[in-house]
């Protein structure tokens, strides 16, 4: 599928991990990797790093070919320069409608996952040939003791806790509904091949439901993102043991792509590990909303 050139080239000529410039570094231990595997030639995934901004995300484009990398890529721009500006100037406008009860940072992180929303869908209906370009979306927020998690897809959050191993996002996909509405099982729903079909992505439709939950911290925590090209390959057990016996945040994302090429590598593979060295509660999550 063909793109015009100045779609493209908003994403083939910018490295992939983006980082920010303001705003007081958040003592986190953080590492990550993105590869392509070992079957596709071209990465659609893409991350972002910004511990300036206490800001970290992954998008996996969906499209083909260019789409993909091009909606993943504006998407992770989108939530970077949304989240500087507003930090810049706090009354910066907050886009689509405002989930009730939620703090500041959520409230900011769901505007600039919208904001994406509307400029990647935008970019594919006003390029004919981008038609189907979309993305998933996973971003964190850290803010003194609390953690903000937004997502869009199948993209996964999931956090490590005194041994726990806990998933925090849900998948939207026609797969994970079914598993939830106890149409099929875990096991049913792996082997099928609805999981690969989303039911909620970034640039799709005009307006999109975004999901956010908020955490209190713990000492201890460790936080990973991580695109379906790994929970594709590797079991939560797998995944644990690497999170829980890894040296560093780096040592951890590099060892779980690693394993996952091992493992078939069949789809691109992004990790983003987060450390958190202290935290003030013992309680768990405190709340899930919805923002469109």
């Amino acid at each position: 599928m063909a793109l015009d050139a100045s779609i493209v080239s908003l994403n083939l000529r910018v490295p992939r991990t983006r980082t920010a410039t303001a705003t007081a570094e958040f003592p986190l231990d953080v590492g990550s990797r993105t590869d392509p595997g070992r079957v596709r030639e071209n990465n659609e995934d893409c991350l972002l790093v910004a511990p300036k901004l206490n800001l970290f995300a992954l998008s996996d484009g969906m499209g083909g070919l260019a789409c993909g990398e091009v909606a993943s890529r504006m998407t992770v721009d989108t939530l970077l320069d949304h989240c500087q500006e507003a930090y810049e100037n706090p009354a910066l406008a907050v886009f689509g409608k405002c989930a009730e009860g939620v703090n500041d940072t959520s409230r900011r992180l769901a505007s600039a996952i919208q904001l994406a929303n509307r400029i990647v869908y935008r970019a594919a209906h006003e390029k004919g040939s981008a038609r189907g370009m979309g993305a998933t979306v996973v971003a964190v927020r850290y803010a003194k003791d609390r953690l903000t998690v937004a997502h869009i897809g199948d993209s996964r959050a999931y956090r490590l806790r005194e041994g726990r191993f806990e998933q925090l996002t849900h998948d939207h996909s026609f797969a994970a509904e079914q598993v939830r509405l106890g149409q099929l099982t875990e096991d049913e729903a792996y082997g099928s091949g609805l999981r690969n079909i989303l039911t909620r992505a970034v640039g799709v439709e005009p307006e999109v439901e975004v999901e956010i939950r908020e955490e209190r911290l713990l000492a201890g925590d460790v936080v990973l993102l991580c695109s379906d090209g790994l929970t594709h390959e590797l079991s939560d057990k797998q995944i644990a043991a690497v999170l829980r016996d890894a040296k560093n945040a780096q040592e951890a994302a590099a060892r779980l792509v690693d394993l996952a090429n091992r493992a078939g590598g069949a789809d691109n593979i992004t990790a983003i590990v987060l450390r958190q060295p202290g935290g003030v509660s013992r309680k768990g999550v405190l709340s899930r909303w919805f923002s469109r």
